[in-house]
């Protein structure tokens, strides 16, 4: 039995930090033999907000270098740039066509990334839902990793999948899944525990970022926010206690209640001093072999070279199922 199609990617805008490894990409690793897995980076995505090219470039590499350097394979899966695969764009033009404006109205990113701007909001940001289907839907996969924030997405994607489906008369898509790792890890703010850590931090000291030095995340845990007690209490812990043992149970792959249970009536100089220790451990060797890619680019642009000729085989025969059932010429050579 062939195995299910997972797809996941990230965008290459900001710095990677600590949330991203947890919840994501080190989730990638442990399932990259288990399923075929197609992970990449959306740098076309990051064009809804105007990019400095200079920065996009970089991060683009960063981005994949970091997939690299956590342990992602590419013999394993479908590793690439989204946009060395033309038929994204390709197939979005399509899903387009087919979606609705009041669809595309009521995405709640839309709502809250548009805010008061009104008609100076550029159109890609209100249909970019339809090139986030088309990321899903040319490598027909059965199951996507997604936050909270995007599930909303997701059920646009499958009510494409169904209407492009019922139109082209032939089941060409399977409806994706949304997919919860048993291991996935919501990393909070160190300076607000209420909120998700995030690429976008104003405050830097409120994000660990893959590329931080040793110091600088012993630095930033020294400032994550606690509560005001003396010493860790037996139970109802804040949210930013809760966020430290959540980190150290991740990276040791132990319960919370564990973490929990062995530092009850300790000072919190110890608990932020040995999480930021155990995150030091567990980055170190992912910024060091991020940097050595980095510094040589001739590795990344082969293994991303040969990424995007092993996808263009894949997405160019979905795009050639949908553009004959659509009844568009056959392409010359194809």
């Amino acid at each position: 039995m062939s195995k299910k199609v997972m797809l996941s990617a990230v965008q290459p805008t900001n710095k990677l930090h600590l949330g991203n490894y947890l919840g994501a990409i080190r989730n990638w690793v442990a399932l990259q033999n288990q399923y075929d897995c197609v992970f990449f980076a959306v740098d076309l995505h990051a064009l809804t907000v105007r990019q400095d090219p200079a920065e996009l470039r970089d991060n683009t590499y960063r981005t994949i270098a970091t997939y690299l350097a956590a342990g992602v394979d590419p013999k394993a899966c479908t590793f690439f740039a989204q946009s060395h695969v033309p038929e994204h764009a390709e197939l979005a033009w399509v899903l387009t066509c087919f979606t609705g404006m009041g669809e595309l109205g009521r995405m709640t990113q839309f709502k809250d990334k548009s805010g008061s701007k009104g008609d100076t909001v550029n159109s890609g940001l209100f249909t970019y839902p339809a090139l986030m289907a088309a990321d899903i839907l040319l490598y027909k996969a059965n199951l996507v990793p997604v936050g909270h924030d995007q599930k909303q997405h997701l059920e646009l994607t499958r009510d494409l999948a169904e209407r492009m489906n019922t139109f082209l008369g032939e089941n060409i898509f399977p409806l994706p899944e949304v997919y919860i790792a048993p291991t996935a890890s919501r990393v909070m703010s160190l300076l607000d525990p209420t909120s998700k850590m995030s690429k976008s931090e104003e405050n830097a000291q409120a994000a660990v970022f893959l590329a931080d030095s040793d110091d600088e995340i012993r630095k930033k845990f020294k400032r994550a926010v606690t509560d005001s007690l003396a010493a860790v209490a037996e139970k109802d812990v804040s949210a930013g206690v809760l966020n430290l043992f959540q980190i150290q149970a991740a990276l040791k792959n132990v319960k919370v209640e564990e973490i929990h249970k062995s530092y009850v009536g300790r000072q919190y100089g110890y608990l932020k001093l040995e999480t930021a220790e155990i995150v030091v451990e567990a980055l170190r060797p992912i910024r060091e072999k991020i940097t050595a890619l980095m510094a040589d680019k001739t590795e990344l642009d082969r293994l991303i070279r040969e990424g995007a000729q092993k996808a263009r085989a894949r997405a160019g025969k979905t795009v050639s199922q949908v553009y004959d059932k659509l009844g568009l010429l056959p392409r010359f050579g194809s």
